[in-house]
């Protein structure tokens, strides 16, 4: 869709006819501020249910007109009309591309803003200078990542945030009174669709696996949305060595003259590449003679926790704030000073010699494997909403760890095939129920499974919302589970 500049000096947006396209975590901070700025604002949203009439009601008693359900719906939803006289239309990141409004406005010549291009516009409106952004996307480990950038840079004693698909609004970070020296930025696909003129300090892609394609429609489409984190980058792109889409990502890029190229690595880096050697975790890319010399950052342990994909996104992390100037030792402090988000790869007790990991955050194949690689054996705890995924690929890397499976939630069968196929000899557990003690039952059997000296791992490879209101309700309702069974009344 276009990036027509609609102009960000203030006294540009009196009268401008902007409709806010969804109500939630963006439309609101986006209607709210843009109606602040003297645009007449319309929101538009498919949802007509208690919660949007009490957000509507707040809006409209600012003076800013809401929509409700109305107009036909796309397969992504929300309301097909487009308001008249509409100059600018600013969507929520999870509505689709090829949702009837936004056919509306192509035809119209009415450009498209995600709430991330909106606020990349909107810098410097107050007269400051504006942070610069180090941007993170991937398909898995962006907020770790974003979190462990901004613990790195607090460190180094600069003025930041983690903002953006983290949960914090970068419209608030923006036009907020604190000022920023520099932000670390978590950006989705949907965002990046939507951000057509963003353009960041330094970024990285960490991984690309399939995800979201319903959306996206192809996987190309997908990593090409990806891809635009590195446009006009003016000092580093970051890439992943094992994954070699990414590099591709940063070939095809059109960034500033003189950005470089940086990878990152959990072997021995070569020449512009941060990676690791006997456990530490070294810089071959910020130091006078990337040839000859080796800049140690941290040790492997400094990492919360080790597991390996973990151990990626510091060096991740490591390689946006040395683009940014920061010192080796601010590196080593904010990954020691780190500490990650519930229900990822989260350690919650050791029962009977087996130790129990929470990764409820493992929503896809991608991410599962990347826990299940880091321990070794398992008895894998699995299942839930597909979305489309299969577990073939997953399965055949992961049968040699594997001391037992227990498989929960509506789209097992899957998993349980793909074990069928690729790991017969492994014993599998099916659970037919998605009751309020399912969890209890899935984690009383991983225990009859597993041996001391081995790990059970709730990665379910699935999202959670066929038995959970989230990901983080079933690593409660599991951890739960696991101290009822360290008591004894499992």
């Amino acid at each position: 869709m276009g990036s027509r500049q609609v102009s960000s000096n203030a006294a540009d947006w009196q009268g401008r006819r902007v409709t806010v396209a969804g109500l939630g975590v963006s439309g609101l901070p986006a209607a709210r501020v843009l109606h602040r700025l003297g645009a007449r604002v319309t929101v538009v949203n498919d949802g007509d249910d208690e919660r949007a009439r009490a957000q509507a009601a707040e809006l409209e008693a600012e003076g800013i007109t809401v929509r409700l359900g109305d107009g036909t719906t796309s397969p992504g939803g929300s309301a097909a009309g487009l308001p008249s006289g509409t100059e600018l239309i600013v969507t929520a990141p999870g509505w689709r591309p090829d949702n009837p409004l936004f056919a509306a406005a192509e035809a119209a010549g009415v450009p498209v803003w995600g709430d991330v291009e909106l606020a990349w516009q909107l810098r410097g409106l107050d007269g400051r200078t504006p942070a610069p952004w180090l941007a993170v996307t991937g398909t898995n480990g962006k907020t770790t990542t974003v979190r462990m950038l901004a613990s790195i840079l607090e460190a180094a004693g600069l003025r930041t945030a983690a903002v953006g698909n983290i949960g914090v609004s970068l419209l608030d970070a923006v036009l907020g009174d604190e000022e920023y020296d520099v932000l670390a930025v978590e950006l989705s696909s949907y965002q990046l669709h939507w951000a057509p003129s963003v353009r960041a300090h330094s970024a990285v892609v960490l991984n690309l696996a399939p995800d979201h394609l319903d959306w996206h429609g192809s996987m190309e489409a997908y990593a090409a949305d990806k891809g635009r984190i590195y446009e006009g980058n003016t000092v580093a792109c970051v890439y992943n060595v094992a994954d070699k889409a990414t590099e591709d990502l940063v070939r095809e890029a059109d960034v500033e003259e003189g950005c470089r190229a940086i990878g990152f690595t959990l072997g021995t880096p070569g020449p512009s590449q941060l990676g690791v050697v006997d456990d530490i975790l070294v810089d071959r890319a910020f130091v006078p003679d990337r040839h000859k010399q080796a800049q140690e950052l941290a040790q492997v342990s400094d990492v919360n926790p080790p597991a390996p994909h973990n151990i990626a996104n510091a060096l991740a992390a490591a390689a946006l704030a040395r683009a940014f100037g920061v010192e080796p030792a601010a590196v080593r402090e904010g990954l020691r000073n780190f500490r990650p988000d519930a229900h990822r790869i989260a350690f919650v007790a050791e029962v009977d010699g087996v130790a129990y990991i929470d990764d409820s955050k493992a929503t896809n194949t991608h991410a599962a494997e990347a826990s299940l690689a880091a321990y070794d054996p398992i008895v894998w705890i699995a299942g839930g909403l597909a979305k489309g995924a299969t577990f073939d690929e997953l399965v055949a890397r992961s049968a040699g760890r594997l001391r037992g499976v227990v498989l929960i939630g509506a789209d097992r069968a899957l998993i349980r095939e793909a074990l069928a196929r690729h790991a017969p000899q492994v014993p599998v557990v099916d659970l037919d129920r998605t009751d309020t003690g399912a969890m209890a039952a899935a984690v009383s059997e991983a225990a009859r499974l597993a041996r001391p000296g081995d790990t059970v791992l709730l990665a379910p490879a699935c999202a959670s919302m066929d038995m959970f209101v989230n990901y983080n309700k079933r690593g409660e309702a599991f951890e739960d589970a696991v101290r009822a069974l360290a008591a004894g009344d499992a």
